[in-house]
């Protein structure tokens, strides 16, 4: 089993698509995260039903991601 961190980590300055709890996807590079696991995602695009929106650098709360996926 992979912990979290770890998954965290080899992921580092990858591009990834989270699942959020509001059913909305972002997709960013994957550029930092804590203990909590918020995450902080740059070059980042909410996409929500039908709608894209750039959003640029954000942090994501830890408790507001359902899945994460690598690309």
């Amino acid at each position: 089993m992979v912990k979290p961190s770890g998954f965290l980590n080899e992921h580092l300055n990858d591009k990834v698509e989270l699942l959020l709890k509001d059913g909305s996807t972002i997709e960013g590079k994957l550029i930092g995260y804590d203990d909590h696991m918020n995450l902080v995602l740059e070059d980042s695009e909410e996409k929500k039903e039908d709608k894209h929106r750039r959003i640029g650098t954000i942090v994501l709360r830890g408790n507001n991601v359902v899945t994460i996926n690598p690309e």
